[in-house]
């Protein structure tokens, strides 16, 4: 029965209800033939594991049974009736017949009255060739329907059109509520109902309305489930049904979902969620399912383009004259200005193996350490923190590990909105009971789940994270709430002496801290007590922890709270940072920031440089290289001069617009690697074409450390993957590259990175999927971190002192910004604003609290001018009550909203993280754009005429 719980043997068959987990197995007979399953295992489930299909419309296997289309009727030995399959669970001994004259006869009647009530539009159906309800009707032999359209129907109900992805045709509803329940199960949502009683029931979004007017979020599990085509993809309506499919994982956010590539040839139709991805189990949200559209937009980069300045048009050039130009470009800065006057920066969306090219050609090829990622202005203190306090700079869960969590704790992480198919298992987790707390300025969509339990918000100001953390666990001590024993095996008693006297000290109290958090006194006891009496305890947390000026010592003081309280090392517990592109995690593994090698070797340690230096054929720098605030200075300064950049678009992204436009305005040569003409990309000497996840081979890695596979279901646009380009380029600067495919690439990475060492292309493709470390130790990865021991040994305490930001609400600025994302949008809004989610969400807005309008006399929907130390943008106004007096808020995904023109240079103490989440702000009524908004309007307008003249022949067909 081993195969049974094979991940991908099932991935592609519905097997009717979903799976028990019992050490009991049953022994029972179906149709002659013994099966064994586990205790709890419906008739229908143990059937299809055997292979043997009975007929069905109402179940699927990732909901639970309902019982209600009578399709997988069976006959039982020894029991009346004819029990549907989906709701009898397996006995001892059960002798089931699936198939007879009786049966048959039953499964038809029940078809025919069906299908009395539905379209008879097979053949022009959309659904015509892939509809479960056709595909029945033939598998129970229905041959005619007895019963004529004469009498009440509803096959003249008006199809709803106003979602932009999908339909809904309620003459084609057979009412089998899967819809229903996939919004609620799956979901969480519980946008949809059935309406009325009897013949009369119907599915309704919300209260009859529309489904744009509703609280549907497009996740798309309600089309999925469908059996008909009573809701149904455009983009099948348009393009008919898909011919083949390619497993592949989605490029959006950290959950990093397993997706279904469906495909006409070399055009992409439709992405569904493959239910055999880890990550996932088959769940999606309006981005991956949908949001694919920029991948094949016209405002894609197809050529290779040059010119010698920024206020030159551009060149449109062949592969190899745009390589040789950066190349000889890169050459000239550093025998002008030396070696270290250029550097790279590396992307978090782009894959490992593109990521660990990147970062070798700078070390190898430049010559210097000067790497970074944009996981410097996201996640670098979560590397810094948990590495001092644990030993290994990552999550230490599955996501799956919730689902035993008994207590939950999110910080400054909105799931909803930016992990949205986690969010949903999370909700589910609440809906069994599990208690929930939310430490957030926001009020955040999460604390509303419908059938939720104990649910707490601790609402503290903006900037007070760690004396929030530093009062909890003043609570979980002052309490006697710790666990000694874990405290005794797993940690260093030294350090967490030194602590506990730090943390017993009064000034850390609740009561003390309540004036700087905001937070009174009594929820904060109440939420440590939550949190250290349950059974399982989890904290998960986002960017509201890591983008602050004490980012790093607030992820420190996360993880002291889990190891005081012992909950470490089993499902259901741990620390579990949030990673918000699709590749943050993998970017800092393969060795993007300036002072790591891959794997997190340091560049000094000299036996690890070795093994690189060996293996590259050339010496390696001993020195940290330049963070990216240092090369915007340095750059402005005058002594880094040239930039690599692929696939990240820091004009836009990084804080202080305007000291990042100034950088890149110093440069005498910056190289974009892009799909898109983004922001970055309008600085730029030399533009190579970009590779969008549909058009090459590699492996992303999540934020629960889970390597999956990406695999090309097109050729490129521009006719190269991106890790074809920068070998290119490498050999242009002398260095050479030598790879034939990226799974060459990922059996370097194995060799020189003790995490990675078990991981290969031929292990990803027989196990679906692997979560490092991957080695000796644990050949088939390690789902959850520290069990035993940790890394470093003992696990360390640290001190958290708690240090005020510099950036205060004062008279002159008198409100705190803080910035986050939105569920339709995704980071600097390049793919998603190309694509129909813009319907939701096509410009950036400032929330502001009903009380600071009125003080201002704002009304909903005025153009506000913010401005802040840094400079001014103008958004215009919502009112809202999710924030608390005296904070603002704002997303950034539109360019010229300029959000972080308004955010300072101020960051973290040992990383340099940004600050985003604390700008002091003043707020005030105004009727034109900003000045900054005024000159990025002309920028943006100059550089689209450069690139479209470089696209239109001239009347001799010569380029202009």
């Amino acid at each position: 029965m081993i195969g049974y719980y094979d991940p991908n043997k099932h991935a592609s068959k519905d097997l009717g209800t979903p799976a028990r987990l019992s050490e009991k197995h049953i022994a029972l007979t179906i149709d002659g033939q013994e099966i064994t399953v586990p205790e709890g295992t419906s008739v229908l489930r143990a059937a299809a594991l055997a292979d043997i299909n009975i007929p069905k419309l109402c179940a699927s296997d990732n909901l639970e049974a309902f019982g209600s289309c009578r399709l997988c009727a069976v006959q039982v030995e020894g029991k009346r009736g004819y029990p549907a399959a989906c709701t009898t669970p397996v006995e001892a001994g059960m002798q089931v017949t699936t198939q007879n004259t009786k049966l048959a006869r039953l499964r038809r009647n029940v078809m025919e009255l069906y299908i009395s009530d539905h379209p008879l539009d097979c053949l022009t159906c959309p659904a015509n060739g892939d509809c479960e309800l056709q595909d029945v009707a033939g598998a129970v032999g229905l041959r005619e329907v007895r019963y004529g359209f004469e009498g009440e129907n509803h096959l003249s109900a008006e199809k709803d059109n106003s979602n932009p992805y999908f339909s809904f045709d309620p003459s084609k509803c057979i009412v089998c509520s899967r819809c229903v329940r996939a919004c609620e199960e799956v979901q969480g949502t519980f946008a949809l109902t059935i309406d009325g009683r009897g013949f009369d029931s119907k599915v309704s979004p919300g209260q009859m309305e529309d489904f744009m007017d509703s609280e549907c979020v497009s996740c798309g599990a309600c089309v999925q489930a469908c059996p008909t085509a009573t809701l149904m993809e455009k983009s099948v309506v348009d393009q008919g049904v898909p011919e083949h499919s390619v497993i592949t994982t989605c490029a959006y956010c950290g959950v990093g979902c397993s997706f279904k590539a469906e495909m006409k040839g070399d055009q992409l139709v439709r992405m569904v969620p493959y239910k055999g991805g880890d990550a996932n189990h088959g769940h999606s949200c309006v981005k991956g399912r949908f949001a694919f559209g920029y991948a094949t937009h016209g405002d894609r980069l197809t050529t290779p383009m040059i010119r010698d300045a920024i206020d030159q048009p551009w060149r449109e050039v062949g592969w190899q004259e745009a390589i040789d130009f950066a190349a000889e470009r890169l050459k000239a800065t550093q025998a002008k200005y030396g070696r270290e006057s250029i550097g790279g920066i590396t992307s978090s969306r782009c894959t490992n193996e593109e990521t660990y090219l990147v970062q070798k050609l700078i070390r190898a090829a430049f010559g210097n350490n000067n790497t970074d990622t944009c996981a410097r202005v996201c996640h670098s203190p979560t590397g810094y923190g948990l590495k001092t306090t644990l030993g290994e700079s990552a999550g230490t869960q599955t996501f799956d590990s919730v689902m035993k969590s008994d207590a939950i704790i999110v910080i400054g992480a909105n799931p909803t909105d930016a992990h949205p198919v986690f969010a949903s298992q999370m909700r589910r987790r609440m809906r069994e009971g599990a208690s929930l707390i939310v430490a957030d300025p926001r009020h955040i969509d999460l604390l509303d789940t419908p059938h939720r339990g104990d649910a707490q918000h601790l609402p503290l100001r903006p900037g007070t994270n760690v004396a929030l953390v530093n009062a909890l666990a003043h609570v979980v001590v002052s309490e006697g709430l710790e666990d000694h024993d874990f405290i005794a095996k797993r940690c260093d008693t030294e350090a967490y002496r030194a602590w506990r006297d730090f943390i017993s000290e009064e000034r850390h109290a609740p009561e003390a801290v309540e004036s700087v958090t905001g937070v009174s006194a009594e929820a904060v006891r109440r939420a440590a007590r939550t949190y250290a009496k349950a059974p399982n305890g989890a904290i998960y947390y986002g960017l509201g922890v890591t983008e602050h000026s004490q980012g790093s010592t607030m992820v420190m003081g996360i993880a002291n709270l889990a190891m005081a309280t012992g909950n470490i090392g089993r499902e259901g517990v741990g620390v579990n940072p949030l990673r918000g592109q699709n590749n943050v995690q993998g970017s800092c593994d393969m060795g993007s920031f300036p002072h790591e090698l891959p794997g997190y070797q340091h560049v000094a340690d000299a036996t690890a440089r070795s093994r690189f230096e060996e293996l590259w054929g050339v010496p390696l720098d001993d020195e940290p290289g330049l963070r990216i605030p240092n090369m915007f200075d340095a750059a402005i300064e005058g002594s880094f001069k040239a930039l690599y950049v692929q696939g990240e678009d820091i004009a836009q992204s990084d804080p202080n617009t305007q000291h990042v436009e100034a950088a890149l305005t110093s440069l005498d040569c910056l190289i974009v690697q892009d799909i898109f003409l983004n922001e970055t990309a309008k600085y730029a000497h030399v533009l190579l074409p970009g590779s969008s996840f549909l058009e090459k081979n590699g492996t992303f890695t999540n934020a629960e450390r889970r390597i999956n596979r990406v695999r090309k279901v097109m050729p490129p646009r521009a006719g190269k993957e991106d890790w074809e380009v920068t070998v290119e380029l490498s050999r242009a600067l002398g260095y050479p590259m030598d790879y034939r495919h990226p799974s060459e690439i990922m059996d370097e990475i194995a060799q020189l990175t003790p995490t990675f060492t078990g991981v290969s292309y031929d292990k990803l493709e027989r196990l679906g999927s692997l979560q490092w470390p991957c080695n000796a130790e644990h050949p088939e990865g390690t789902p959850t971190m520290h069990e035993i021991d940790f890394p470093i040994g003992p696990g360390r305490f640290a001190i958290t002192e708690y240090v005020a930001t510099e950036e205060r609400a004062n008279r002159r600025f008198p409100l705190l910004l803080t910035t986050g994302r939105i569920l339709s949008q995704y980071n600097v809004g390049a793919q998603t604003r190309r694509t129909d989610n813009q319907v939701w969400h096509d410009e950036d807005i400032l929330e502001i609290h009903p009380s600071d309008a009125e003080m201002r006399g704002i009304n909903d929907g005025d153009w506000l001018g913010i401005t802040s130390r840094s400079g001014q943008t103008v958004l215009r106004a919502r009112l809202s009550e999710r924030m608390q007096p005296g904070v603002v808020y704002t997303t950034f995904h539109h360019p010229g909203s300029g959000a972080n023109v308004i955010t300072t240079n101020s960051s973290d103490w040992a990383t340099n993280c940004p600050e985003y989440k604390v700008t002091a702000v003043q707020v005030e009524k105004v009727s034109r754009p900003s000045a900054w908004q005024q000159r990025f309007d002309d920028f943006d307008r100059e550089q689209r005429h450069f690139l479209t003249a470089a696209k239109e022949p001239t009347a001799h067909g010569v380029p202009q």
